[in-house]
């Protein structure tokens, strides 16, 4: 796995009223500091990619639906430079993401319904000075490819 990213798998505690799941909590290793909470979505086969940030971690939880992220570590002097980590999010397996700075992140809906992701950085956005790269989804220097793995 890259270095610094962190993976938690999450608890959900059913009952006759519905459901409850702690998806981040202060007194955890996971826990660096609180920026903002928000809710992103993706349409069904939608890529949202790539992107970096410099100085801000995420930490993604996707709520409903499911969601292929894809990180990619550019970072130079990092031991896992130059490798690609996959994972999926969602109801069918409820994890917390920790995506650490200067690593490239992106998703793309894999569920037929609209996706919700939940995403936890530790800095708030600032409109002025966005701690926000971006390069295309498709065009670029990112080994990876968003097509889907048949077989």
């Amino acid at each position: 796995m890259i270095e610094g990213v962190m993976v938690k798998q999450l608890k959900v505690i059913p009952d006759e009223r519905g459901r409850l799941m702690e998806i981040l909590r202060c007194d955890e290793e996971m826990f660096e500091k609180f920026g903002q909470v928000y809710l992103t979505t993706g349409y069904p086969g939608v890529v949202k990619a790539w992107h970096y940030h410099k100085g801000q971690t995420d930490h993604f939880c996707v709520v409903k639906g499911m969601m292929k992220v894809v990180l990619y570590d550019s970072r130079d002097g990092s031991p896992t430079k130059g490798e690609v980590n996959e994972f999926f999010l969602g109801e069918h397996r409820p994890v917390l993401l920790r995506i650490p700075p200067l690593v490239y992140h992106g998703f793309k809906t894999v569920s037929t319904e609209e996706a919700l992701l939940i995403n936890i950085p530790t800095e708030p956005y600032r409109l002025a000075k966005p701690d926000e790269f971006r390069v295309p989804p498709h065009d670029n220097d990112i080994p990876y490819s968003w097509d889907r793995k048949d077989g």
